[in-house]
């Protein structure tokens, strides 16, 4: 893929608590929140990083960020909980592949909803 991208981070549902954060919760018992944010890469290269929403498995960013791309292969979406100490923890990702995106476009050069 060559051209400008533009992605926007919505939000992110049904996001699981991770080993770090049961492990060092104060409240052992019932559901554990995170404290996520997503990042955006192209070909593993970082875009972008959304803000970070506390405590929360179900947090609303609608955040943008936009980059142009030579030769981009794929995008990746990755959900980390941030963690006071160490590194981040890693909760989800996706890879969206950029000729898939293109093989299944339409009239519209957008792709909403995903």
């Amino acid at each position: 893929f060559n051209g400008y991208l533009k992605v926007r981070i919505g939000e992110a549902v049904g996001l699981q608590p991770t080993r770090w954060s049961l492990r060092h919760s104060l409240f052992r018992k019932g559901y554990q929140l995170l404290d996520p944010y997503v990042t955006v890469s192209v070909d593993q290269v970082r875009v972008g990083q959304t803000s970070t929403k506390q405590k929360t498995n179900k947090p609303t960013y609608n955040e943008e960020f936009s980059t142009t791309v030579s030769d981009g292969h794929q995008i990746e979406l990755s959900v980390f909980h941030d963690t006071p100490i160490g590194y981040d923890d890693f909760v989800a990702n996706c890879t969206l592949h950029f000729q898939d995106l293109l093989r299944s476009a339409g009239p519209s050069d957008s792709f909403e909803g995903w």
